[in-house]
């Protein structure tokens, strides 16, 4: 199994680099290559960093570059790191992509933060990815939910099924 690891920012794989002069964070090397440096992955894997912005900020062209990337790369296994204000957009506008399994996931905290659920979250999306059959789907909460039949519970921020 080989998959592709696109990211396109948020709240995963934001920093605070600047030691000096420094105020707010910023969105920094794919959090995707820092969690595979510490575990043996079963698999083989290409990580694009494609954009770097907080997912509130992505427009209509960006979320056209992240389609045209799923569905023009070689690899039928796509992870994608979102952020998660507007992950449910972007993988309603992936929809209709034939033959690609492509789940999107994300962190309600840093992945840099010792209290993230970055890690789980690329987990559980990673092992999804052994059983999902082509689709779009969102790994979040320690869920898998197809695109289309989730939403965002404003009042704990989870991702719940509907």
């Amino acid at each position: 199994m080989k998959i592709l690891f696109i990211q396109t920012g948020g709240t995963i794989d934001k920093d605070y680099p600047r030691s000096i002069k420094g105020y707010a964070f910023e969105i920094a090397e794919p959090a995707v290559g820092r969690i595979f440096e510490n575990i043996l992955t079963g698999f083989e894997y290409r990580i694009l960093p494609l954009l770097q912005k907080d997912s509130m900020d992505l427009t209509a062209e960006d979320i056209a570059k992240i389609r045209e990337c799923c569905a023009n790369c070689e690899e039928d296994k796509i992870i994608i790191t979102h952020g998660t204000d507007t992950m449910i957009n972007t993988a309603t506008a992936l929809a209709g992509i034939p033959n690609k399994t492509i789940i999107l996931t994300g962190a309600m905290r840093p992945q840099r933060f010792s209290n993230s659920d970055a890690d789980f979250n690329l987990g559980v999306a990673i092992g999804a990815m052994n059983l999902a059959s082509a689709g779009i789907y969102i790994a979040m909460n320690g869920m898998i939910h197809t695109y289309d039949k989730v939403k965002r519970d404003l009042s704990s921020a989870k991702f719940i099924g509907i």
